[in-house]
């Protein structure tokens, strides 16, 4: 104990250390009975302070002048004081009638301040530390900074980092603290080994989790830093990843990672043993509340009777169960799966038992370590709220939901009894993560309606203000072209969880040197969830758009047709409309289930869209868009993935105005590859310029696979590929304009890809050979450019 009373009971007394010797022991009990006798005091004086004010220490203690005191009231007051932080040493004596109160003040914290950090800047390592400007200085918090320091070194993979202080003595009870550190040498994972593994290759496993081997993108991607926390959460990936594909035995042996101090590399050796994979064998619902009919639930009961086992599907017919016996005024009941293995057969049948569960009510919600996000943040997400009913299974759906924000390294969710046996308290614990981002790239597009070079930059912010609020600001282009971009997305619209937000944008383009665009608009749009897997998004858009002649185009300001270029009537008509505006509201709807949107190896992602122009402006016409694509794994082993998508659209015009070419489809290589952007579908065929088509079909079928000999760290994959796709149809009647066949023609074409996940997105280089085409259309073989799944 940093200070000692020189008031204590006898009982205190005699519990002191023989060591003391006899005098000491005396005048402790003299002073004992001193106080015994001197119960009252006229007035308590105060010394030792110099920030703290007098009268706030007189209130922190119990005593009061002419009020009679004990022993004990002079403990706790010791206890009080050294309870606030703000004092190392408290003394209490009595002199006469005055009580004297005699402190040692904590220095305070002036600044903190950080030398020879590079890789991590300061506003890191003073998010990272508890000393504070203003603060009270301790060397308890000293000692745990030290601490932090280095683990915040750990997780960028700097295990060797040493951390000094000095404490620089400013006067006036003031001190600068300093940290000294070096650096030292960054760690990396040389290697990352599986063994036991046979259902599934080691480059898929490696694909699960979040240890990454060390590769030449790894001073980008910081993926590759040796962390046990991380190593242990991989396992329960693998766990999940197992579980959910039949493995319902499966187990994690042993995960360790031996550093070779010569290389300063970690090799991460994780070995397993799978088990038998299993199928699920009968299922049924049973249920010990006699108004609950288990045969009606059966409908929502995800799991079916020869399907490979899945953990996921066990899960969500729990959720399923769960709200639909909730539904029906049972809001506590609870729902057990019982697994039956049949060891002969490898089948898991599975009983789900609905029972009345025991009464508890959420008392109150905790949230602890969101130093930068809002609680009500944290709170939404939850579908309880203080004084609900306890349901594990919407704890759970909202601690996935946390974690889904992207907002925090880690949320764990734990009860503690409440003030009452039926009571319960919540406590969610957060640790944060980044959650801004600027980038800058570059890129060359072989494709598109302006190809080649281009850079872009933009600073995204996924947390603004730590109010779950997300904005981003861009900018880009290329010889040819100009992007300017603002975005922004409240994703609880007045409280509700709907989606608000507005894009603003403003482009130029230069197409193939005949004419120039200028567009700027705007969109504001909403977005609501139906169902986990179904949303829907309604956007009202308005656009002006700009188009001229280029002026090389021009002869003394004036086009004239064949000198020095041909140009199509119908884009002339175009260009002459110009300024055109554009109002419309669209309504679409998308279905997913895919299990990865980065890395998808399963599930199936549809979406379809209507938009109408024509609330004002002078575009007038009905645009209906739709695409699927379904995801399969082919093997688990060789991780080699089966895509199928298709797509489709059709656009009309209504009223008197029609159709300019500039509303009508172009082709793209995300409809068919092998062929130019607009190089397929109707022609003038005066000036072979492509104007689009009113109707388009679209399929394309792909197996993804890793590459062999390239580490899965880098981020490659191949593919292999067949497109056909049929754009026709066309309402442009400008005079003129003799066009080709507006008849429905398939292409087809087929070719071999390579993806790369790199760190500035998802990029794609193409070759494909077009094994059916038309005389008009106009081939690209290769293409190069920001890869799109969806």
């Amino acid at each position: 104990m940093k200070a000692a009373s020189k008031f204590l009971s006898a009982a205190s007394a005699a519990a002191l250390s023989a060591a003391l010797v006899l005098p000491g022991a005396l005048a402790v009990q003299f002073v004992a009975t001193s106080v015994a006798e001197a119960a009252v005091v006229s007035r308590v004086e105060v010394s030792g302070n110099q920030r703290v004010d007098a009268e706030t220490i007189r209130n922190y203690i119990a005593i009061k002048p002419g009020k009679a005191f004990s022993s004990a009231d002079i403990d706790s007051a010791v206890k009080a004081l050294f309870g606030t932080g703000l004092f190392s040493d408290v003394q209490i004596n009595q002199v006469g009638s005055t009580l004297v109160v005699k402190v040692s003040e904590y220095k305070v914290v002036n600044q903190v301040l950080f030398q020879g950090n590079k890789k991590l800047k300061d506003n890191a390592l003073q998010a990272a530390v508890q000393l504070k400007p203003r603060a009270t200085f301790s060397q308890q918090a000293l000692d745990a900074d030290v601490e932090a320091v280095k683990a915040a070194y750990r997780r960028i993979g700097r295990d060797d980092a040493a951390v000094t202080t000095q404490i620089m003595d400013l006067g006036d009870n003031r001190v600068n603290v300093v940290f000294n550190i070096n650096e030292g040498a960054r760690t990396q994972i040389a290697a990352i080994n599986f063994v036991g593994n046979s259902a599934f290759s080691s480059r898929r496993l490696s694909d699960v989790i979040n240890t990454k081997r060390s590769s030449w993108l790894s001073f980008v991607l910081r993926d590759d830093v040796y962390d046990e926390d991380k190593l242990r959460a991989d396992q329960e990936l693998l766990r999940r990843f197992y579980y959910n594909h039949g493995y319902a035995d499966f187990q994690v042996v042993s995960a360790v990672g031996e550093l070779d101090e010569a290389t300063n590399k970690y090799t991460v050796t994780i070995t397993v043993q799978e088990g038998e994979r299993y199928n699920f064998g009968d299922i049924s619902v049973e249920s010990t509340i006699p108004e609950v009919d288990s045969k009606s639930l059966e409908s929502v009961v995800e799991t079916h009777k020869g399907d490979v086992y899945n953990a996921k599907d066990v899960e969500d017919t729990i959720v399923a169960l769960t709200e639909k016996v909730a539904g029906s005024g049972y809001a506590f009941a609870q729902v057990t799966p019982r697994g039956d293995r049949n060891f002969e057969n490898h089948t898991i049948s599975v009983v789900y038992t609905i029972d009345q569960g025991t009464k508890a009510y959420i008392e109150r919600i905790e949230i602890r370590g969101n130093d930068r996000t809002r609680d009500y943040v944290i709170r939404r997400e939850f579908d309880v709220s203080e004084g609900d009913a306890f349901n594990q299974v919407l704890i759970q759906r909202a601690k996935k939901r946390l974690e889904g924000l992207d907002y925090f390294q880690k949320v764990d969710i734990s009860t503690v009894p409440g003030s009452a046996p039926d009571q319960v308290v919540l406590v969610v614990d957060v640790v944060e993560k980044s959650t801004g981002e600027f980038s800058v790239g570059a890129g060359y597009s072989t494709g598109g309606d302006t190809p080649g070079p281009s850079v872009e930059g933009s600073i995204t912010e996924r947390n603004f203000l730590g109010r779950g609020q997300y904005i981003k600001l861009s900018a880009g282009g290329g010889k040819n072209s100009r992007d300017y971009a603002i975005s922004f997305t409240e994703p609880y619209f007045l409280g509700r969880r709907i989606a608000a937000g507005f894009d603003i944008y403003k482009s130029t383009r230069e197409y193939n040197n005949h004419y120039d665009s200028d567009t700027t608009g705007a969109t504001i749009r909403f977005g609501l969830p139906i169902t986990d897997s179904i949303s829907t998004q309604l956007a009202y858009n308005i656009s002006q758009e700009k188009y001229k002649v280029d002026d090389s185009c021009l002869t003394n300001g004036t086009y004239i047709p064949g000198s020095p270029c041909t140009i199509s009537p119908a884009i002339l008509e175009g260009v002459e409309q110009s300024p055109w505006i554009k109002s419309s509201v669209s309504l679409g709807l998308v279905y997913n289930t895919i299990d990865d949107m980065k890395n998808p190896h399963e599930g199936l992602y549809v979406t379809g869209t209507t938009e109408v122009a024509g609330l004002g402006g002078d575009a007038k016409w009905v645009k209906l868009t739709g695409r699927a694509s379904v995801y399969q794994t082919l093997s688990e082993q060789l991780d080699l993935v089966g895509l199928i998508s298709g797509g489709a659209g059709h656009i009309a015009g209504y009223g008197n105005d029609g159709l300019r070419i500039f509303d009508q489809f172009q082709s793209t290589d995300r409809m068919i590859r092998g062929f130019e952007y607009g190089g397929i579908g109707p022609v003038d065929t005066n000036t072979g310029d492509h104007l689009g088509g009113t109707t388009y079909f679209n399929a394309s079928a792909e197996a993804q696979f890793p590459l062999p000999a390239i580490p899965e760290s880098f981020g490659l994959r191949g593919a292999v590929f067949a497109d056909a796709a049929t754009l026709y149809g066309s309402a442009i009647h400008t005079a003129g304009v003799t066009q080709s066949s507006t008849d429905m023609k398939l292409r087809a074409s087929v070719g071999v890809g390579l993806m790369w996940a790199s760190p500035f997105g998802p990029i794609r280089i193409d070759y494909a050979i077009p094994v059916k085409k038309e005389p008009t259309d106009d081939v690209q073989e290769f293409n190069f450019g920001i890869a799109t799944r969806f």
